[in-house]
């Protein structure tokens, strides 16, 4: 597994990420885009479960 990956022009900013994340790894900015803290992030993918838009995928 690899850190998960924000796709910014379909992510909305809806904060579905942020809410579902154990790791608190992830938070919408000021522009409404979710960034990923790499370096707190678990990689346990509740970002990728928890977005409607499907804008969070699965690093490489």
């Amino acid at each position: 597994m690899a850190v998960p990956v924000v796709n910014a022009e379909t992510c909305v900013g809806c904060g579905s990420c942020e809410a579902g994340c154990p790791a608190e790894a992830i938070k919408v900015n000021e522009d409404g885009i979710a960034v990923i803290d790499a370096s707190a992030c678990v990689e346990c993918l509740a970002c990728i479960d928890n977005c409607p838009t499907g804008a969070i995928t699965e690093g490489e």
